[in-house]
């Protein structure tokens, strides 16, 4: 009978270890391929607990944080250390359960991201998740807990190697150019004024809410999309954006892209440029670095010659100036929302190409060839 227990109790723990490496695996990789994502739902928790000040290495924690999570994916995956995976993998479903469960009651979130863009929870779905992976990881823990902690082999030291050059470099590909696959709205084929569309029902209208924090203040403040004074960078960091809950049902796949210039509303004049648009996509013009910059007059000279429209989509305010000098191209400028940009292009800076309002192509910066 305890022979028939062992064997029991050995293929549960089995089944609780491809559990939890599968989701780890999961997890891992759909934050990993999107850094930028990840750097910004850890930037919104360290502002929550009040850890502003860390916001700087945000970028490299979430490239760490995600790749490690894929690597012990992996790893108990193929047994590989799986006495100290164990631990590690029991440390960490004990943390983010506490985490989920604040953000779910006392500091709620609106999106956990753990499993970034390619699958949204709520909090407390979140919660219940990690609440049924934590006693698993408890099994797995008490399986292999005579296992030698540091009895590393040759084998097990090559393919935590392996698996570990393998979870960083992949996160820092794609914070150098731009994720492998792409979960957000704004993806190559999709027809942006398409998307803008909202579904008919008739049962009102989307509102699109900005929220942005005062600098000096902390205090938080909604804006719609026709109120430009979020455009002052200087005054106001962007926080969220949101669809009113009254209209969740009519919620179009993109309900926030909107461009203005000193006239007002240009988001229809520049969609329905037919043909090509080359929409250059700038953060902040004073920090542009000067190889991006030639790589973007190289490629509007190559738009004019080509005859296609190139414009520049900036977050940064205009202050009434609506051009600017790409080498010798004299180029319109439109304001968009930080966080659109965000969405529309995981980069610093960058490119995003129009076909008759299609997104036919998206590319960092430094991808940039004209």
């Amino acid at each position: 009978m305890p022979m028939r227990s062992s064997r029991i109790f050995k293929f549960v723990a089995n089944l609780c270890r491809l559990a939890l490496a599968a989701t780890f695996v999961l997890s891992g990789f759909t934050k990993v391929i999107d850094p930028w994502g990840t750097a910004l739902k850890v930037n919104e928790y360290l502002s929550i607990y009040g850890l502003d000040y860390l916001q700087g290495a945000s970028m490299a924690f979430s490239i760490w944080l995600c790749g490690a999570e894929l690597m012990m994916g992996c790893m108990l995956l193929c047994k590989v250390r799986i006495r100290l995976i164990s631990i590690f993998a029991l440390l960490s479903m004990s943390f983010f359960t506490v985490l989920t469960f604040l953000s779910a009651t006392l500091i709620p979130v609106e999106d956990c991201g753990c499993f970034g863009e390619a699958l949204k929870l709520t909090p407390w779905q979140t919660f219940f998740k990690n609440l049924a992976l934590l006693p698993m990881a408890v099994v797995v823990w008490w399986r292999y807990r005579p296992d030698k902690v540091f009895a590393f082999n040759a084998l097990e030291i090559m393919l935590t190697c392996t698996f570990f050059v393998m979870s960083m470099y992949l996160g820092y590909y794609c914070y150098r150019h731009l994720p492998l696959i792409d979960f957000l709205p704004y993806k190559v084929g999709v027809n942006i004024r398409e998307a803008m569309q909202a579904p008919e029902s008739g049962q009102g209208e989307v509102e699109t809410v900005l929220v942005y924090r005062n600098r000096e203040t902390g205090r938080l403040r909604e804006f719609s999309l026709d109120d430009t004074a979020w455009q002052d960078t200087d005054k106001w960091e962007w926080v969220d954006t949101r669809v009113s809950e009254e209209a969740s049902v009519m919620r179009p796949l993109i309900s926030e892209f909107s461009l203005r210039d000193v006239e007002g509303d240009a988001t229809e004049r520049v969609l329905a440029t037919p043909g090509r648009v080359y929409m250059l996509c700038v953060t902040q013009f004073d920090r542009l670095s000067r190889r991006c910059a030639r790589r973007m007059e190289q490629l509007a000279a190559h738009a004019v010659a080509q005859g296609a429209l190139v414009v520049c989509l900036t977050p940064d305010p205009l202050y009434g100036e609506q051009w600017r000098m790409f080498g010798q191209q004299r180029v319109k400028c439109y304001n968009i929302d930080a966080s659109t940009m965000k969405t529309m292009l995981r980069a610093r800076n960058g490119l995003v190409v129009l076909d008759d309002g299609t997104i036919s192509a998206k590319m960092n910066c430094r991808d940039i060839r004209p």
